[in-house]
């Protein structure tokens, strides 16, 4: 396969990148042009389309819940493309989000999120998927030590449930949590964030105050990723058996797995 741009110029995808190249502890490398992160494919336009069918994809797993797809839509289709819709948080508790998100109501928001109650909400949501969706986990990395690839993770921003989840299959492939790290911590680059959609407000001061309050959930931030790794050290002693126990990732699976995505 032709080698891929890391991050290309896409006009309605966000946060779009290749994550080979990443060094394992053992030397290795993650094979360019196998595994792909993003944010949602929903808005994609027929430039996006096609650099997208470009790549030779097998499999779009998209993590978002009902909640996000009746925001943003759902996925634009790729020829020959399998799309895997895995919800990795709790569609009830989404709803309320955006509901809350497009009300713009400042008494409220302050409530949720004001006086750290944002990043105290992001660092529980990283713990609650770690500790609640580990078939989901281990069903992505079933389907891509079973062929799955070339394969895109996705969600809405491409930040934290997919930059979870890739996390969980670096880790997998034996990339140290430092270098883990490095790549969630790109999400922040401003033309990579995800675009919220809002009716135009009348008072800029207070699309401005909103937007302050949501910084916390609309951000990258080493703490929650930080949170993430010290929970499977607390559930499962460590990663090793976190993957094996928690995710059932066998032996041979995780061989295979290797096999497909490293150098």
């Amino acid at each position: 396969m032709t080698e891929v741009p890391t991050e290309p110029t896409l006009v309605a995808v966000r946060n779009f990148r290749d994550v080979g190249g990443l060094p394992t502890g053992e030397g290795r490398t993650v094979r360019r042009g196998r595994l792909f992160r993003s944010g949602h494919l929903a808005h994609a336009t027929e430039e996006d389309r096609a650099f997208l069918g470009s790549l030779g994809l097998r499999t779009v797993f998209d993590f978002r819940n009902e909640a996000d797809l009746e925001t943003d839509g759902r996925d634009v289709e790729l020829p020959g493309v399998r799309n895997v819709n895995i919800p990795l948080d709790d569609p009830a508790e989404g709803a309320a989000f955006w509901e809350l998100v497009h009300s713009g109501d400042l008494a409220r928001l302050r409530r949720e999120f004001g006086a750290g109650g944002g990043a105290t909400r992001m660092r529980s949501s990283y713990r609650t998927m770690v500790t609640t969706r580990t078939a989901e986990h281990g069903r992505v990395l079933a389907a891509l030590a079973d062929g799955d690839t070339p394969a895109l993770l996705h969600c809405a921003a491409g930040k934290d449930r997919a930059g979870l989840t890739v996390a969980v299959v670096l880790m997998a492939l034996g990339v140290e949590r430092e270098t883990i790290a490095e790549d969630y911590l790109k999400s922040n680059v401003a033309h990579r964030r995800y675009r919220l959609r809002r009716e135009a407000a009348a008072d800029a001061a207070v699309e401005a105050r909103v937007a302050e309050l949501l910084a916390p959930v609309f951000d990258a931030r080493i703490e929650y990723l930080t949170t993430a790794f010290e929970t499977i050290d607390a559930e499962w002693g460590g990663t090793e058996r976190y993957l094996s126990h928690g995710l059932g990732l066998t032996g041979p699976a995780r061989e295979r797995l290797r096999a497909a995505l490293l150098d």
